[in-house]
């Protein structure tokens, strides 16, 4: 009886444990369907807020006669010119964002500027622990060390925090000292509206920069060879070392670099994602002799890819370079007179003011060179530029150039070498008024102009001379035929006279 009891009950109790085991699974999957259910819900809503966003203003489409940009989904974007700073598309440039891990891009301009690829930096306990386990890493360990190159292509490749820390304390000996150095740079390239807390782009609430301030930031960093390098490699291989024991592989998550989506003229760039960012993206591609750094701020993947494609598109496809000195009509230097410099006393002489060749224009491909306003600007503090000339059109700024002075080691003869912008003439021809500037002083004495004038009015003088006495000659001849001819009637009559008489 006690058996058949126990049997009973333990029958009973499988029976409860397949019934609670069949209730857990049930309330699993009701679990897992409310959390399906809730994150499908959360992406729908993500996607129509960046659905929404494209109905944003884009500033630069509001400019007379320029060429109409894409619309986009991300918050805020800009299509820089590296080179000149010349800004092709602006939407919400200055809106305060949080970057994310594209903070990176100043974490290793600022190691690159200030250290050596050769140096080894060492993983201190703050670099490796200070940040969180599960987020981007290269799986270093607190006491091994790797060189600083090996550290970039950690830092842009396989976007490790624990790398962006170390090369923090290599720079500056401390996080918080490099996040320092961080903010200053950023002020010093021009940047307002950034505030850096960390060199990694881990989110805080005062992290924070704008798409045109990353953008000044990138286009340092894009004008630098070895970092487009870097920043431009698609899988990274570490190899084992005395002081790093792993050999490993990293890959590039930007899909423009590691050729998911191919592009031409790719030459780098750097991804970033956060909750509270959520995917921002920057890149960097030359064509048509434009280097254009694209910043994209606040858009879910993976249209921060195909943003940046129709924004490239946009901008090689509407503008063109212009050279500033084959195209400049407006401004004359004045070289009349004295105002030469060259190479000999009789020979090779040139302004003493020039353009400088290498500098260019962005303009949409409707407009001329001839359509621009220009400004010139004095204030120029190198010694070999006298002047600034700034291009616009309709209020935007598209390029500049500088007025240079020539130098020649072997120049001609000089009496003042001391030069400065209230020593030289720049005529500005305008249309409905004219600006004159005179020239207070002659700086230079070109010898063969001097030569050839002397030359000239010896000349002349010296026509002068013989023209008087060719006239003074012909009048002497002329009192002498007549004294000549005068003697001969003279004695003409005196023979007349003689022979009347008979001898």
């Amino acid at each position: 009886m006690f058996l058949l009891n126990k049997k009973r009950f333990l029958q009973r109790g499988r029976l409860a444990g397949l019934l609670l085991s069949f209730l857990l699974a049930f309330g699993s999957f009701l679990s897992d369907g409310l959390i399906l259910t809730a994150e499908a819900a959360s992406l729908e809503e993500l996607q129509e807020e960046a659905e929404a966003r494209k109905a944003l203003p884009i500033q630069s489409n509001e400019i007379d006669n320029w060429p109409a940009g894409p619309q986009i989904g991300a918050q805020a974007a800009i299509l820089m010119d590296a080179n000149t700073g010349v800004i092709l598309y602006s939407k919400n440039i200055h809106e305060r964002l949080y970057p994310a891990s594209t903070t990176k891009i100043m974490t290793a301009l600022l190691a690159a500027e200030r250290g050596n690829l050769d140096d080894m930096v060492e993983f201190s306990h703050e670099a490796v622990f200070s940040v969180p386990a599960d987020g981007s890493n290269m799986g270093m360990d607190e006491g091994e060390s790797i060189t600083l190159e090996e550290c970039l292509y950690g830092i842009m490749v396989a976007s490790a925090n624990e790398a962006a820390n170390a090369a923090g304390e290599y720079v500056s000996g401390s996080i918080e000292d490099f996040v320092a150095l961080m903010n200053e740079r950023a002020e010093e390239i021009g940047c307002t509206d950034t505030h850096f807390v960390n060199p990694n782009g881990l989110h805080d609430p005062q992290h924070y920069t704008s798409a045109y301030d990353l953008a000044l930031i990138s286009s340092l960093f894009f004008r630098n060879e070895m970092l487009c390098k870097i920043s431009n490699t698609g899988r990274y291989h570490f190899e084992a070392t005395a002081t790093q024991p792993d050999d490993f592989f990293k890959n590039n998550k930007h899909k423009l670099v590691n050729g998911e989506i191919p592009y031409e003229g790719i030459l780098g760039g750097k991804t970033g994602y956060t909750d509270d960012s959520r995917q921002t993206l920057v890149t960097c591609a030359e064509q048509n002799g434009m280097r254009l750094v694209c910043v994209v701020f606040k858009e879910e993947t993976p249209d921060q890819f195909t943003d940046t494609v129709e924004l490239f598109d946009y901008g090689f496809h509407n503008f063109q370079v212009l050279n500033i000195s084959e195209n400049e009509e407006k401004y004359n230097i004045e070289s009349t007179g004295f105002l030469q410099i060259g190479n000999d006393v009789f020979g090779s002489s040139k302004p003493i003011l020039s353009i400088d060749t290498e500098s260019y224009v962005i303009i949409p491909n409707t407009v001329s060179f001839q359509d621009l306003d220009s400004e010139i600007d004095y204030s120029q503090s190198d010694e070999n530029r006298v002047g600034g000339i700034e291009y616009s059109y309709n209020g935007m700024y598209v390029g500049n150039a500088y007025l240079n002075l020539v130098t020649d080691n072997a120049s001609s003869y000089e009496f003042d070498t001391k030069m400065t912008s209230t020593d030289v003439s720049v005529e500005k021809i305008e249309t409905k008024s004219e600006t004159e500037v005179e020239t207070k002083d002659t700086i230079f004495i070109n010898i063969k102009k001097v030569l050839v004038i002397i030359l000239v009015v010896a000349a002349i003088v010296i026509t002068i001379f013989m023209i008087q006495a060719l006239i003074t000659n012909g009048r002497t001849a002329k009192r002498r035929n007549n004294r000549i001819k005068r003697k001969q009637r003279r004695r003409s009559r005196m023979r007349s006279d003689f022979d009347d008489f008979d001898f």
